[in-house]
């Protein structure tokens, strides 16, 4: 890939948490206009990644370079204008509990945007029909099922039309169907809109179905990328025993300890 076709390019990135290392030495670049996954065992840092992404933290030492910026040399009111150009679908959905369905679409239009109220009124509705619940305009999140409240927020996070799209673990508590929904939506929409797509997941078979391009990430860098076929059969341990979903392999049970009798003993006052 040639760094014109990279929308997101980081380089040597190193960051840590309490002197834990997060990331040492991450480097990747992220093609526009596809859908890009990042994938790992747990505690390697993909929230992390995307918060870095978006600026909403600092990387100890390396470069973030988004659209063309370097995210360190930014101005807090440059950082705002380029995070307007992302989107962003949270975990849970986050919706403003005490606001419409409507209202949660149009809230980024009333915060950024001084639109007459017709042309929101007619941009909500629209969003609302790419994900299928324009008929729930009225309703309030707690009346909405896990499924609709993701659709509710996917719609609000495309309400100002991004060039990036964020999903961090977007299938998280869903049932079949509605994870099929969400499913068919980030390839729709990204395909549709021209969008370029980054989507945090564990779920290898459902994201296989509609990322180009996978990024797994263990040890605080990047263990493989390519296609979903391509990690499948690429050969290490660790690439195997994520994608196949196997609890023996170099990824522990159990979390790093000391002896266990040891301990026991000295819990009983033997040692």
């Amino acid at each position: 890939m040639n760094d014109s076709a990279a929308v997101i390019e980081i380089r040597d990135l190193r960051y840590a948490i309490s002197g834990r290392p997060i990331f040492d030495g991450l480097d990747l670049k992220i093609a526009r206009g596809g859908v890009t996954a990042f994938m790992g065992p747990s505690g390697t840092g993909k929230t992390t990644l995307l918060r870095l992404i978006t600026g909403q933290l600092v990387a100890d030492s390396g470069s973030i370079q988004v659209a063309g910026s370097d995210l360190c040399s930014l101005s807090r009111s440059e950082l705002y204008a380029l995070r307007r150009r992302m989107g962003m679908l949270f975990q849970n959905g986050a919706l403003l509990t005490d606001l419409t369905v409507f209202e949660n679409v149009a809230f980024p239009l009333r915060e950024h945007t001084r639109l007459p109220e017709r042309l929101v009124r007619d941009l909500v509705l629209t969003k609302l029909q790419a994900v299928g619940l324009r008929g729930a305009a009225q309703l309030m999140p707690g009346e909405l099922s896990g499924g609709m409240t993701r659709r509710v927020a996917l719609a609000r996070a495309i309400i100002l039309d991004p060039e990036i799209l964020i999903y961090d673990e977007p299938f998280v508590g869903l049932d079949p169907i509605s994870k099929g929904v969400v499913l068919r939506l980030i390839r729709r929409l990204n395909d549709t809109l021209g969008l370029t797509s980054i989507v945090v997941s564990h779920d290898v078979r459902e994201i296989s179905s509609v990322a180009n391009t996978v990024f797994l990430l263990s040890g605080g860098k990047v263990v493989a990328h390519g296609t979903p076929q391509e990690l499948r059969s690429f050969p290490s341990e660790i690439v195997q025993q994520f994608m196949g979903g196997l609890a023996d392999g170099p990824v522990p049970f159990h979390y790093p300890a000391g002896d266990y009798y040891t301990e026991l003993l000295a819990r009983e006052g033997v040692a």
